[in-house]
């Protein structure tokens, strides 16, 4: 028991020493959040996320994601995944990339919308 105590005492002042990351203190990091809407993209097909072309997040309808990202430029493109769905793998489609600039300690929030032009990023207003 007092070796249990003491792994404990010893585990919590490793802790204590790592450095935690928070909204208001993380300067290092950007926050990256993109959601979709049911209303905003009315198919029922994967959405996939790339970043700086690699796929870094799916989502469905009522989904969301976020990234934890460095400053600087950003790539960001969306795309219809094959998937179960039948009719999501419709060949050809737009290849456009939207670039961010993140900038250290901002929380960044898109919705992904459907225009003439396809998918695209929509700026979201934050709301707690």
């Amino acid at each position: 028991m007092i070796r249990a105590v003491t792994s404990l005492v010893g585990l919590l002042g490793a802790l204590a020493c790592i450095p935690t990351a928070s909204a208001e203190g993380n300067s290092q990091y950007s926050v990256l959040i993109i959601s979709r809407e049911r209303l905003e993209v009315a198919t029922s097909c994967e959405i996939g996320i790339y970043l700086n072309d690699q796929l870094s997040g799916r989502l469905f309808q009522e989904q969301s994601t976020s990234f934890n990202l460095p400053p600087g430029p950003i790539d960001v493109r969306l795309r219809l995944l094959p998937g179960q769905v039948p009719g999501c793998n419709n060949g050809i489609e737009n290849q456009h990339s939207t670039r961010l600039t993140l900038h250290a300690g901002e929380i960044n929030k898109y919705r992904i919308a459907m225009g003439h032009e396809g998918l695209h990023l929509k700026r979201a207003v934050l709301g707690y």
